[in-house]
C-alpha cells in the first residue's frame, strides 16, 4: 500500500487492493512520507473505507485538523458500538462522531458545557445506544483524563442512533420528541403508568421509532388486506380511538398524513402493552 497523498504526520490516502482510495491512519504515518512511498505496515491502525467520494473528502478534511487522539477515541466507540448493536452503521457516523466529540473536549477545556433537552427519552427509548454513550463518555476519561457530563452519554447515543436508523439529526431529535408525545398520549387516555422493564413497552417504543424513520423517509405501511383497520377498530375500539390521537397530533405537529393501517398496527401496539 502506498501513499497517495500526506494529510498529516498521522493520517495519508492510499489505494487498496480494488483502486478505490482510502484512508490510513497511525502515530506518525505520514512523517517526511512522500507521495508513492511504500506505508510501513506495523505503523497502520486503522484504515478507513467510506462508500462515496464525497464522504471521503469531507472526512480527511475533518482528520487534518484533529488531533490523533480524539480520532482514535472515536473510532473505538464506533467499533464498539458495532459489536454490541451488532448491525451496520451508516458510515456518515465516521464524520459526524468524530467531529462531536472533537467539539465535545474544546467546549469542556472551554467550560462551555451543554445541557441535553431529551437526556431522559434516550435513556428510556435508547437504552442500548445510550449505554454506549456511557461507555464513549468512561472511554475519553480514560484516554484524556476528562470526564464529561451525563449528558454527552446522550448525545454521543443520537449520534448512534443516526448511523443505525439512517435519519438526519433534525429528524432522531423529532422522532425521539414524537415518542415522548405518543406515550405521553397513551397514558393520559388511559390514566396509566407504563412500566418501561416490560418487554411489550419495549416493543412498542421500537414500533414507534419504526414508525417514526417511515415517516421521514416517507414509506408508511398499506396493508395488503382490505379492512384491516376496521377489524382492528372493532376488535379493539378504545385503543384504535387512542391511535387515532396520535394519528391527529402527527398530523398537526408534523404535517404528516398517518395511514389507518399505521393507526390499526398503532392500536394492537397500545393493546398488547395494557395487558402487560
Amino acid at each position: 500500500m502506498k501513499v497517495q497523498k500526506v494529510i498529516n504526520n498521522n493520517i495519508v490516502s492510499s489505494m487498496d487492493s480494488t483502486g478505490r482510495e482510502v484512508i490510513v491512519m497511525g502515530r506518525g504515518i505520514g512523517f517526511k512520507m512522500k507521495e508513492g512511498a511504500e506505508i510501513p505496515q506495523e505503523k497502520i491502525e486503522k484504515i478507513f473505507r467510506l462508500d462515496s467520494e464525497d464522504k471521503l473528502d469531507r472526512f480527511k478534511d475533518l482528520l487534518a485538523t484533529l488531533p490523533l487522539e480524539h480520532i482514535q477515541i472515536s473510532t473505538e466507540i464506533i467499533n464498539y458500538a458495532k459489536k454490541v448493536l451488532n448491525k451496520p452503521l451508516n458510515q456518515n457516523i465516521y464524520i459526524t462522531l468524530t467531529d462531536h466529540i472533537n467539539f465535545a473536549i474544546e467546549r469542556f477545556h472551554q467550560n462551555l458545557m451543554f445541557r441535553t433537552p431529551f437526556l431522559r427519552e434516550v435513556r428510556s427509548f435508547y437504552r442500548e445506544e445510550y449505554l454506549i454513550g456511557e461507555y464513549a463518555v468512561a472511554l475519553i476519561e480514560k484516554k484524556l483524563g476528562i470526564r464529561l457530563p451525563v449528558d454527552e452519554a446522550a448525545s454521543i447515543g443520537l449520534h448512534v442512533v443516526n448511523a443505525e436508523y439512517n435519519t438526519a439529526m433534525r429528524d432522531t431529535l423529532n422522532i425521539t420528541q414524537l415518542i415522548q408525545q405518543v406515550v405521553g398520549i397513551v397514558t393520559d387516555y388511559f390514566q396509566i403508568s407504563l412500566d418501561e422493564r416490560t418487554l411489550n413497552y419495549e416493543r412498542f417504543i421500537t414500533h414507534l421509532k419504526f414508525l417514526g424513520q417511515r415517516i421521514y423517509m416517507n414509506e408508511l405501511l398499506n396493508s395488503d388486506s382490505p379492512g384491516f383497520s376496521e377489524v382492528i377498530a372493532k376488535m379493539y375500539p378504545a385503543e384504535y380511538i387512542c391511535s387515532q390521537k396520535i394519528q391527529y397530533l402527527i398530523k398537526e405537529n408534523y404535517g404528516h398524513q398517518v395511514t389507518d393501517d399505521e393507526v390499526a398496527y398503532l392500536a394492537v401496539h397500545i393493546k398488547r402493552m395494557r395487558m402487560s
